[in-house]
C-alpha cells in the first residue's frame, strides 16, 4: 500500500514544534474518579475570544458564542440594554441591528478522511474514531478493563502492535492497512515525519492541521493531554498525546495513498487553507461583541446587588463561625446559616483549606490528591481505624480486594449473564436501603485522619498561621469555629466526583477540614501563634464538618476531639444547622425540576434514575473577594464564589496574590467549562446522560461508540426547557487598592492574560465597598460610571 513516489521530508525540529503547538491547545480531561472542571479554552488564554473562535472554527467547526438569535432574544427582552451594547461596541444600538438572523453553521477545514468519505460514500472519519477508540479505551484505562494494555514502550508502539493485526479497517475498505502499519517506522517522530511528507504538507500548515486531527479525537486527545499535565506536574514528561497524533496521521496517510487521485484538487486547496493565518470574520466579531454586551448585562445586575444596603451589625465575638468553601453552592447555605441567628458568622475559603494533601483512605493502597490540580502535594495523610489501626485496616484491605475480585467476576464476559440470573435478587435489600437512605458511607465515624510525616512545631505553626491569614481570620475567634468541606451524596452517577470539591481535586473536602481542625486545636501551635500576632482564645474549639451539597445537611466530626464539656453548645449548633438546611433546601427546590417538597429533594441523593441530583455550579457568574459584611444579607442567588478577604490585614498583599493566582484561576476553569459546555456542547460538552456508557474509568461514550465525551452533560446545564446556566464569563470583584491588584497582574503574565484577553472581567471596590473601577487591559483602569467615554486611568490614579 505504501506510495512508491518520492516526497519532501520535513525537518524534525519543525515537525516537533508544530506538534507541540497543537497539543498545547488541547485541554486536559481528568478521569471520572477525580473529575475537576477544566477550561476548554486553556491553550488559548493568550488570545481573545474572537481570535480563538477563528482558530476553533477551522479546526473543529466549534462556536465560541451562542447563536445570534439567542442574543437577539436577550436584547428584545431588555436583559441586554442599549448601554450594554454601547459599552461593548462603542456604537449605540449598532449591534442590535446587526444581530438579526443567525449565521451559517461553521464547517471545519477538511481532513483527508473527510475528503475520502465524500468520494467513497464510506464515513472514514467515523470509522477512524471507532477503531481509535477501541484501542485507546484499553491503553488509557484507569482500572475498569479486565485486561490491561501494555504500557512499557509508549502509546504509538502499543497501537502499532495492535493495528498491524486489526483487519477491521480493511473490511471497511482501507486496503492493506495492516501491512501499511507494519511497514511504517517504529519511532513515532519518524512516523510523523514520514506521514507528513506523504501528505505533502508544508511547515506553515502543520500547526493548524495537527490541531484539526487532535480535535477529531475529542476526549481521547484530552485524556492524553491529562497524562502530560500530570507528568509535568511531577517534573516529568509523557508522550501519549504526541503518539496519538502519529496514530491519527497514519490513517490520513493510508487514505491519501488510496484516494489521492480522487481528492487531489480538494486536498491541495485544504493545505493552502491550513497554511493561511486564522482571522476572525465580521460575523464572529459581531457575535463576540454581543457576548461582551451580555457579560456587561450580568455585571450590571451584580453591581446593583452589591450596591444594596449591607448587613453591618456583627457581634463583638461570634458564638459560632462556619468556614465553608468558596463554591457557589456555599453562598446559599451561608446566607441560610447566618439568617437563623445573629451570633453566627460565616467565612469563605478554598475547600482544601490551604493543605496540599495526598491522602490514602482506610484499607486502600490508592493515594488521592486532595488539592487543586494546579498545585503539587506537600503532605501525606492517611485514614486509620479508631479501634484497631493495624488489624482492622488489614481486614479492610482484604474486604476491598475481595469486593474488587467479585466485581471483576460480575463483569467478565463468561459470567456476567449467569451472575445476573443467579445473584440479582441478593441485591434487592441493598437497593432498598440505598433508596430509603438507610445506608451510610463506611468508615467516616470510625476513622482518624493523621499526617504521615513528622512535623516539628515551627512547621506546624507556620502552616497554621499562613492558613488563618489567608482566611482573614486572625482575631474575634468564636467559641466554636466549624471548618466545613463539602461533597455531594448521589447514586449511580458516573460524574459524581464532578459534584465534589474542585479545590480538593474532585474529592470531598472532609479530610482537609479534619486535618486543619486538628492542627488548630493543638495547644503548642496556638502558643506559637501568639508570637505571630494571632491569639486564639483558650475556649475556642475548631471542629471539622462536611456540607452535603445535595441535601444541605452539615455533618460534624465531633469524634475527632473531646467535646464532652461542650455538649449544649454543639446541640444548639446542630439545631441551627438543621434549620439552615431547611431554608437552603427551600430555596434550591425552586430551581430543580420536579422538586415539589423537601422529601423530593432529599430523595435525589439516593435515586438511581435522577439525572439532576443538584445543579452543582450551574449559574456561576462572579467571584468576590471582600470582607463578609460587603455581601452579608444580599441574595446573590447561588451564583457567586465568595472568598473572605480583608486587604487592610494583608500588609504585603501576599494573600491577594494567592487569591488571584489560585482560587481565581480555579474558578475561571469552572466558569469557562460551563461556558464551553453551553456554547459548544458538541466539542466541549458531555452529551446526554441517558445515553452514557462509562469506558475505562476515563469518561463516557454517548451510546456504544464515538469519541470520549468530556465536559458537562447537557442535563447539568439545561432543565429540559431552558438553560439553567447562562453563559457569562466570570466577573471578579475585589476590595483592594488598584495598585496592589495591578502589581499582582504585572508579576503573573498568565493571570493577566485571562483579564487582558477578556476571559475574565475585573472590578475593584473602593474603601467604602462601592464597585468603583473596571480593569481594561494593559494594567489600566476606568471608573465604572465612565465605562463609555473617559480615557483610561493609570493603575495608581
Amino acid at each position: 500500500m505504501t506510495s512508491k513516489e518520492t516526497f519532501q521530508m520535513l525537518d524534525q525540529a519543525v515537525l516537533a514544534g508544530a506538534a507541540e503547538t497543537a497539543l498545547r491547545l488541547i485541554p486536559p480531561a481528568w478521569p471520572l474518579a477525580a473529575t475537576v472542571a477544566v477550561n476548554p479554552f486553556l491553550g488559548h488564554a493568550g488570545e481573545t475570544l474572537a481570535a480563538t473562535g477563528a482558530q476553533l472554527a477551522r479546526v473543529g467547526g466549534t462556536p465560541v458564542t451562542m447563536p445570534r438569535s439567542w442574543y437577539q432574544s436577550k436584547i428584545a427582552s431588555g436583559e441586554i440594554s442599549s448601554a450594554d451594547l454601547h459599552a461593548a461596541t462603542g456604537v449605540m444600538g449598532g449591534t442590535a441591528h446587526m444581530a438579526a438572523g443567525d449565521t451559517a453553521p461553521l464547517s471545519p477545514l477538511p481532513t483527508v478522511a473527510d475528503l475520502a468519505s465524500a468520494v467513497s460514500g464510506m464515513n472514514w472519519t467515523a470509522k477512524i474514531v471507532d477503531r481509535f477508540g477501541v484501542w485507546a479505551a484499553g491503553y488509557l484505562d484507569q482500572g475498569q478493563a479486565l485486561w490491561a494494555a501494555p504500557q512499557d514502550k509508549g502509546a504509538y508502539h502499543a497501537w502499532r502492535a495492535y493495528a498491524a493485526h486489526d483487519l477491521t479497517p480493511e473490511i471497511f475498505g482501507l486496503k492493506g492497512f495492516a501491512r501499511f502499519v507494519h511497514d511504517s517506522p517504529s519511532d513515532p517522530e519518524a512516523a510523523i515525519q514520514l506521514y507528513a511528507g506523504m501528505l505533502g504538507l508544508q511547515s506553515a500548515a502543520l500547526p493548524a492541521y495537527f490541531h484539526r486531527l487532535l480535535m477529531t479525537l475529542g476526549g481521547w486527545a484530552q485524556a492524553g493531554r491529562w497524562r502530560l499535565w500530570q507528568a509535568e506536574l511531577a517534573d516529568g514528561h509523557d508522550t501519549a498525546l504526541r503518539d496519538m497524533l502519529a496514530v491519527r496521521l497514519a490513517f490520513e496517510a493510508a487514505l491519501h495513498v488510496q484516494f489521492r487521485t480522487a481528492i487531489e484538487t480538494a486536498w491541495s486547496d485544504a493545505k493552502k487553507a491550513y497554511a493561511a493565518p486564522a482571522a476572525p470574520s465580521a460575523d464572529l466579531l459581531i457575535d463576540c461583541a454581543l457576548q461582551e454586551a451580555f457579560d456587561r448585562a450580568g455585571q450590571r445586575s451584580l453591581i446593583a446587588a452589591l450596591s444594596a444596603p449591607a448587613q453591618t451589625t456583627t457581634p463583638a465575638r461570634p458564638a459560632v463561625q462556619v468556614a465553608l468553601c468558596i463554591d457557589v453552592r456555599s453562598e446559599v447555605i451561608r446566607r441560610s446559616i447566618e439568617s437563623v441567628d445573629a451570633r453566627i458568622e460565616t467565612l469563605g475559603f478554598a475547600g482544601f483549606f490551604g493543605l496540599t494533601l495526598r491522602h490514602r483512605p482506610l484499607g486502600s493502597i490508592v493515594e488521592q490528591d486532595r488539592l487543586p490540580v494546579l498545585l503539587k502535594h506537600g503532605l501525606h495523610s492517611e485514614a486509620v481505624s479508631v479501634e484497631d489501626p493495624a488489624g482492622t485496616e488489614a481486614a479492610s484491605r482484604i474486604r476491598q480486594r475481595a469486593t474488587r475480585a467479585w466485581g471483576r467476576f460480575r463483569q467478565a464476559a463468561v459470567s456476567s449473564f449467569a451472575f445476573v440470573e443467579a445473584s440479582g435478587p441478593l441485591y434487592a435489600w441493598k437497593l432498598i436501603k440505598d433508596s430509603l437512605r438507610l445506608s451510610h458511607e463506611a468508615g467516616a465515624k470510625g476513622e482518624i485522619i493523621k499526617i504521615c510525616e513528622t512535623l516539628d512545631l515551627d512547621t506546624r505553626a507556620t502552616m497554621a498561621e499562613s492558613v488563618l491569614r489567608a482566611m482573614s481570620i486572625t482575631d474575634r475567634f468564636a467559641h466554636v469555629v466549624v471548618l466545613a468541606g463539602h461533597g455531594a451524596e448521589v447514586a449511580n452517577n458516573p460524574h459524581a466526583s464532578a459534584l465534589h470539591c474542585g479545590a480538593c481535586g474532585g474529592y470531598k473536602g472532609d479530610v482537609s477540614a479534619r486535618v486543619l481542625a486538628a492542627l488548630l486545636n493543638q495547644s503548642d501551635v496556638r502558643a506559637r501563634l501568639v508570637a505571630g500576632g494571632i491569639a486564639v482564645p483558650a475556649d475556642t474549639l475548631f471542629l471539622a464538618g462536611l456540607h452535603n451539597t445535595t441535601t444541605d445537611e452539615v455533618e460534624l466530626f465531633d469524634g475527632d476531639v473531646d467535646v464532652s464539656a461542650r455538649k449544649s453548645e454543639l446541640d444548639q449548633l446542630r439545631i441551627w444547622l438543621a434549620a439552615a438546611a431547611r431554608i437552603c433546601r427551600g430555596e434550591r427546590m425552586v430551581r430543580l425540576p420536579r422538586a415539589r417538597s423537601e422529601s423530593d429533594l432529599l430523595r435525589r441523593a439516593k435515586d438511581w434514575c435522577e439525572t439532576r441530583p443538584e445543579w452543582a455550579l450551574a449559574g456561576c457568574k462572579s467571584f468576590i473577594a471582600a470582607p463578609r459584611h460587603r455581601t452579608a444579607g444580599k441574595d446573590l442567588e447561588g451564583r457567586a464564589f465568595l472568598h473572605s478577604y480583608d486587604w487592610r490585614a494583608d500588609t504585603s498583599y501576599g494573600v491577594l496574590e494567592l487569591i488571584l493566582t489560585a482560587p481565581v484561576v480555579v474558578a475561571s476553569w469552572i466558569s469557562l467549562q460551563y461556558y464551553g459546555s453551553v456554547v459548544a456542547p458538541v466539542a466541549f460538552g458531555g452529551g446526554n446522560k441517558l445515553l452514557h456508557n462509562v469506558v475505562g474509568g476515563l469518561g463516557v461514550l454517548e451510546g456504544n461508540g464515538g469519541v470520549l465525551r468530556t465536559g458537562l452533560p447537557w442535563q447539568s446545564v439545561h432543565d429540559g426547557k431552558d438553560l439553567t446556566h447562562q453563559p457569562h464569563r466570570l466577573c471578579v470583584v475585589i476590595e483592594a487598592p488598584r495598585e496592589a491588584i495591578t502589581g499582582v497582574l504585572a508579576k503573573h503574565a498568565g493571570v493577566r492574560d485571562l483579564f487582558d484577553n477578556g476571559w475574565l472581567s475585573l472590578l475593584a471596590m473602593d474603601t467604602g465597598g462601592r464597585v468603583a473601577w473596571r480593569y481594561q487591559r494593559d494594567l489600566t483602569w476606568v471608573a465604572v460610571e465612565g465605562d463609555v467615554g473617559p480615557a483610561a486611568l493609570p493603575a495608581a490614579a
